[in-house]
């Protein structure tokens, strides 16, 4: 079972002994969600409505953060997030999001938590969510996005999850000027994207890593 850690700036995290992993960044849990996912992703967008895919649903922490945004800025998130292992009640219990990160909103975790899976529940008037219980190496989209967050465990953990079909896959299922964005760096994942068809750049990655990749498809006319 999954062991619950604080990270550097007060947010948990989760280590899985297994896997010798973390679910987040020990420098810092939400300051790591906001620099890769927020700041480089969602705020990059002037879409008022957009549809998004998270790989990697995890302890909901890049949910939370989405569904705070998009009250504040005012904007539509239809959020679809894909993870194969659910958490169990008892660990997502114990996370400090909600009171962390806004006590205001602190109820709004729990609702991300509670809401059914395979199901389209509208957790705010500004964001849905859907939550599937699936494989990424067996799911067929049938939907477009504007934005992705691109957050598996590292390649060198879970290397199946990085395969460079699955990134032509998420390609052809991108709107013009979708932006895909991950904590990672390396150099087999830049030129897997690259090759199904994204634009790729290396950009200053979160507290305590140097570099992370945000990847978009052209736009109409690019």
């Amino acid at each position: 079972m999954p062991v619950i850690e604080t990270t550097a700036d007060g947010s948990h995290t989760l280590f899985v002994p297994e896997m010798n992993e973390h679910y987040h960044s020990v420098n810092g849990a939400r300051q790591e969600s906001v620099h890769v996912f927020i700041e480089a992703g969602l705020r990059q967008l002037p879409l008022s409505e957009l549809s998004l895919l998270e790989v990697g649903f995890g302890t909901g922490l890049n949910a939370f953060l989405t569904m705070i945004e998009a009250a504040e800025s005012g904007r539509f998130v239809h959020y679809t997030s894909l993870e194969l292992y659910p958490l169990e009640p008892e660990i997502i219990s114990q996370l400090n999001y909600g009171k962390l990160i806004s006590e205001q909103h602190a109820h709004w975790f729990e609702r991300l938590h509670r809401a059914n899976w395979n199901e389209e529940v509208q957790i705010t008037p500004n964001f849905t969510l859907y939550k599937v219980k699936a494989d990424l190496c067996q799911y067929t989209f049938e939907q477009n996005f504007d934005l992705v967050y691109f957050d598996a465990f590292a390649p060198d953990k879970q290397p199946e999850m990085w395969n460079p079909a699955h990134f032509e896959q998420i390609f052809s299922h991108c709107n013009p000027g979708a932006i895909l964005t991950t904590y990672c760096a390396k150099g087999t994942v830049r030129r897997a994207l690259i090759a199904a068809g994204f634009g790729v750049e290396r950009i200053p990655g979160p507290p305590g890593k140097r570099q992370m990749l945000r990847a978009k498809k052209a736009g109409i006319g690019e």
